[in-house]
């Protein structure tokens, strides 16, 4: 991947590039992209996707964008950050100091005695 970093057009052009089996979504990704001008970049981006989030989410990131229509990486690469797992939210400790004592009551008889009038 650092190499095709450097230079995506050894994507298209490098030897061990030729006969590459890709997964059908992908494939198809990786053709539609082949006639735009920075194509060979957007299949690095989403090739290197691959090592955080594993072939089989960015197949079905790929494929998800093809029935929407589209094949940009940028697309793929926001289905794939919207499938992450969210973090899980932190735990806030509430000091003592801010901790409730005493509890308000509820008394809605109070509001009755404001709207009557004089």
């Amino acid at each position: 991947m650092p190499v095709l970093a450097r230079k995506p057009g050894a994507l298209r052009n490098g030897a061990p590039f030729k006969d590459w089996v890709l997964p059908t979504s992908l494939d198809r990704v990786r053709r539609k992209l082949t006639g735009a001008t920075d194509g060979d970049r957007q299949m690095v981006d989403i090739l290197t996707s691959v090592l955080s989030d594993g072939l089989p989410a960015v197949d079905a990131a790929c494929a998800e964008a093809l029935h929407q229509g589209v094949h940009s990486a940028d697309v793929i690469l926001n289905i794939l950050a919207r499938r992450r797992e969210p973090a899980a939210p932190v735990t806030i400790i509430t000091p003592d100091a801010l901790r409730l004592r005493h509890a308000p009551s509820a008394d809605c008889s109070r509001y009755d005695l404001l709207r009557r009038s004089p």
